[in-house]
């Protein structure tokens, strides 16, 4: 997400903000707003999913979702009386959670009512990395398919590992996959892609379903041999992408572990969820 769209969201979400009592809350129209919701009847489905999460986490729904009825100018000049309803930092995090995951909106709610502080060069940290696990997890999933489609066309495990080897020595302009590791210290038990920027991690995951594409597009594509060569050319190709762009993959810093990140990030969310328990004051008393 680029750096003047969280600004953009940041300034955006914080004047939505009220508080009453020491408490902060946001009124439900508003955040459907927000998040890019068009029609209010579709987000109270996710309102009620929230809800649920909210029920299942051991907290009152009561506490943190509170009805309410808002006058709202009209644009003829009126004023109309809406259902609306008060919602507490946590709910938001929890609608926002079960939100569209595709609207960038989303990215964004989840990880600012997630956080306490409101202090903008967090939330951006926290920003990257959220789309590096994302991204990351992503790539698990892509390297399952073609590790599927590759098992149809008879290349067992091993030769699948030749594969990915051969694709990471032609992304990485030479190196392969263990002198990458070596390069970055990363303990051989290890996966590459868990120490690797999110731009690195995204051209692997866009190289497989390429790749994945092209298999089951050609059924000719056989065999360990011409599967390795089409997915070192397609690796090829998007080095030379990256390479226009000014981009070598194998002269970018290592990342923090992702395994350590996600880690983090649940710990951070468990914070809050102690925080929200341990809240006695109710929102609309």
């Amino acid at each position: 997400m680029k750096l003047e769209l969280i600004k953009s969201y940041f300034e955006k979400f914080n004047k939505c903000v009220y508080e009453a009592n020491g408490l902060e809350f946001w009124f439900a129209r508003d955040l459907q707003v927000l998040l890019g919701y068009a029609k209010w009847e579709n987000f109270l489905n996710v309102i009620e999913k929230a809800k649920e999460a909210c029920r299942n986490s051991g907290v009152k729904v009561e506490d943190n979702f509170a009805d309410t009825v808002r006058a709202i100018n009209m644009p003829n000049g009126g004023i109309k009386e809406v259902d609306d309803m008060f919602l507490t930092r946590y709910a938001c995090y929890l609608i926002a959670q079960n939100g569209d995951p595709a609207k960038e909106q989303i990215a964004f709610a989840m990880i600012y009512f997630a956080i306490q502080t409101r202090r903008q060069e967090i939330l951006e940290k926290r920003i990257n990395d959220f789309e590096r696990i994302q991204a990351r997890e992503k790539l698990s999933i892509s390297e399952k398919k073609l590790s599927g489609v590759v098992y149809e066309r008879g290349v067992d495990s091993s030769g699948f590992a030749i594969i990915r080897s051969k694709g990471d020595q032609a992304l990485f302009g030479g190196y392969t996959t263990n002198e990458m590791k070596r390069k970055f210290n990363i303990p051989n038990s290890r996966p590459l892609a868990d120490f690797l920027p999110t731009i690195t991690i995204k051209a692997k995951d866009f190289v497989n379903e390429i790749t994945t594409f092209n298999l089951k597009k050609d059924y000719v594509l056989t065999g360990l041999n011409e599967i390795s060569r089409e997915h070192q050319r397609n690796n090829e190709d998007v080095r030379n992408l990256l390479l226009k762009k000014g981009i070598r993959p194998e002269s970018l810093p290592a990342e923090e572990d992702a395994l350590k990140v996600k880690r983090k990030i649940k710990n951070e969310d468990k914070k809050l969820l102690k925080e929200i328990k341990n809240k006695k004051k109710i929102l609309h008393s």
